[in-house]
């Protein structure tokens, strides 16, 4: 370890360590413009000069490239070390005045504007060479390089055409920290920015993030197909500065298997493509967007921090439009169900919009307002008579662009008059469908599925949790559309299921199970293919139907199935049902 002081704090750092490091530990900015924690350090900016005393001797030496020293003492904010600090801005911002990082880093020591020439104000690039090693020495692909000597030096292609070498991975850009260099500038490629899951597409991420705020666990995950070291073998930056050396990228998925007593499914739900709603535009419209994209928009934590803005050009919107049942009670072309939340969300959204947006005017498009939960109706009235929420009950026929602005063409029933709303934005509350995968789920859990693939219950009204397969239990929008304190309260009954079972010793089963007659049984096997449990196999030796009456759930459907009569219910056999039918159609 090594004892040093800095701006009078005395620390104690590993040997090795850059004063810039050991600055950052105790929090002081040293301001830094070439600095890479994956490059070994250029020194080329000299924007992170401070003052070094040693032996009894001052001197200027760059902080991102000098290491710690035995009783070093280091001054960021000496008069020396700012003096040489400000001079070697004022030369960059005359070398890249159009560049607002080096404007902000001018203002913070003191420069308005340079005492030296400038040559061309919107120029940004400072030549401090981070692209160009960043291409090459991480990335290893060569891609840009500097051209020609003196004043006339420049990063740019070989030979100003664009290159064919370049991935268009964006790492010059990324790592450029002025914002002078665009992978358009060199390469003819598209380039196909990585949108954000949960932020909707309203902005990007990198290949390594945090899927969400409340992931579980709360760490970062690679995106296998686009990061460049599972394409190229180069990069490895995320390893590099990883600290705790939690990178591994050689590790492969497993399979873990678990023994357990139940299960509850929560498989959520998935929304509609938009897309496919041809009359709305949702393609050639950017200010066309969903509910989710909407709540991402007002969330403090979203791609904007809270602030209502239109994707196409950042403006706030004046006038948005709503729309509700995009998708939903459309048995012709769409779903024919209600999607249930839609009302409610849409008057939340229209309202916080108005809290935002204090001078703006919201629009609802609605075919029935359902307001069902408590305080619901409430809620709707106080949106109409305190924040000035407009309702036309009525579909809307046409979305489309004019002028800037999205225009919509709707009618309201009520008054038997159409509409046209030239709006700023348009927000479609799209139909809620089964989650991608629910059905595969189900297949493999023998969990039937009512006709828009969504789990069914055993009963809707005894039930409601259950499947009808023991031990394994619905909550949520897997099971239907819900809103939130529905899905709360059943999934608390699920979970009251699941400790129900835990709670005795030993467990109760229905007494309605099949069982086989071996003497009737021909071994054809129709019952253990009709079986959707597993509950019945056939004994190789007897040639006969075996059932486990463990996993059977009486359903009947072995019984119905056996071309002998082999198989039937116990306590509940043909001839039972029968006499039944006789005695209750019996004249008495």
């Amino acid at each position: 370890m090594v004892n040093l002081t800095i701006d009078g704090q005395k620390v104690e750092v590993e040997e090795g360590t850059t004063i810039l490091k050991a600055a950052k530990e105790l929090g002081i900015e040293i301001p830094t413009l070439c600095y890479h924690p994956a490059l070994e350090p250029y020194q080329a900016c000299r924007v992170c000069l401070v003052e070094v005393i040693q032996n009894g001797r001052s001197k200027l030496v760059a902080s991102c490239g000098q290491m710690v020293a035995e009783g070093m003492e280091v001054k960021t904010d000496s008069e020396k070390a700012m003096n040489a600090r400000k001079v070697t801005v004022e030369l960059l911002l005359a070398r890249a005045p159009g560049s607002e990082v080096i404007q902000d880093l001018a203002k913070k020591v003191g420069i308005e504007a340079p005492r030296f020439k400038t040559k061309d104000e919107e120029e940004k690039c400072v030549l401090c060479g981070l692209c160009v090693r960043v291409c090459n020495e991480v990335m290893r692909v060569g891609a840009i390089g500097f051209a020609n000597r003196g004043a006339k030096m420049e990063v740019t292609p070989p030979y100003k055409e664009f290159s064919e070498v370049c991935t268009t991975c964006g790492a010059c850009a990324y790592s450029c920290p002025t914002g002078a260099i665009t992978v358009e500038e060199i390469s003819e490629r598209t380039v196909n920015p990585l949108l954000s899951e949960f932020n909707e597409g309203l902005e990007t991420r990198p290949c390594i993030y945090i899927p969400f705020p409340q992931a579980v666990p709360n760490t970062p995950v690679i995106d296998r197909e686009n990061c460049m070291y599972f394409k190229t073998g180069n990069c490895k930056v995320c390893e590099t500065v990883c600290q705790p050396k939690a990178i591994v990228y050689d590790e492969e998925d497993t399979i873990v298997e678990e023994d357990v007593g139940a299960i509850v499914v929560a498989t959520g739900y998935d929304v509609m493509n938009k897309e496919v709603i041809e009359e709305y535009n949702y393609d050639s419209c950017p200010d066309v967007i969903t509910g989710l994209q909407f709540e991402r928009l007002l969330s403090a934590s979203g791609p904007t921090g809270g602030e209502v803005k239109r994707p196409s050009d950042g403006k706030v919107p004046k006038e948005v439009v709503f729309v509700q049942c995009a998708g939903s009670r459309e048995p012709e072309r769409y779903q024919p169900y209600c999607s249930k939340i839609c009302c409610m969300y849409t008057v939340k959204h229209a309202m916080l919009y108005k809290h935002r947006v204090h001078d703006g005017q919201p629009y609802i498009f609605y075919i029935d307002i359902r307001s069902g939960g408590k305080g619901y109706e409430e809620f709707v009235q106080r949106a109409t008579d305190e924040d000035g929420v407009l309702y036309f009950r009525g579909k809307v026929s046409k979305i489309f662009q004019e002028d800037g602005r999205v225009v919509v063409w709707g009618a309201d029933t009520l008054t038997g008059k159409k509409i046209e709303i030239y709006a700023d934005m348009v927000v479609l509350a799209t139909a809620i469908l089964p989650s991608v995968g629910a059905g595969e789920v189900a297949k493999k859990l023998k969990i039937s599925t009512d006709e828009h693939g969504f789990l069914s219950e055993a009963h809707p009204k005894l039930r409601p949790v259950e499947s009808l397969t023991t031990g394994i239990y619905l909550a949520g929008t897997a099971q239907a559309p819900r809103d939130i304190p529905e899905t709360v309260a059943q999934a608390s009954g699920a979970a009251a299921k699941v400790i129900s079972l835990f709670s005795s010793d030993e467990l109760e089963h229905d007494p309605t199970v099949s069982e086989v007659d071996e003497e009737l049984c021909a071994g054809c096997g129709y019952c253990v293919n009709a079986c959707a449990y597993d509950a019945i196999q056939l004994d190789p030796k007897r040639n006969v139907a075996v059932v486990n009456e463990v996993l059977c759930e009486g359903c009947g459907g072995c019984a119905a199935t056996c071309p002998s009569g082999a198989i039937q219910h116990r306590n509940f056999t043909r001839k039972q049902v029968l006499d039944m039918v006789h005695v209750a159609t019996e004249d008495f």
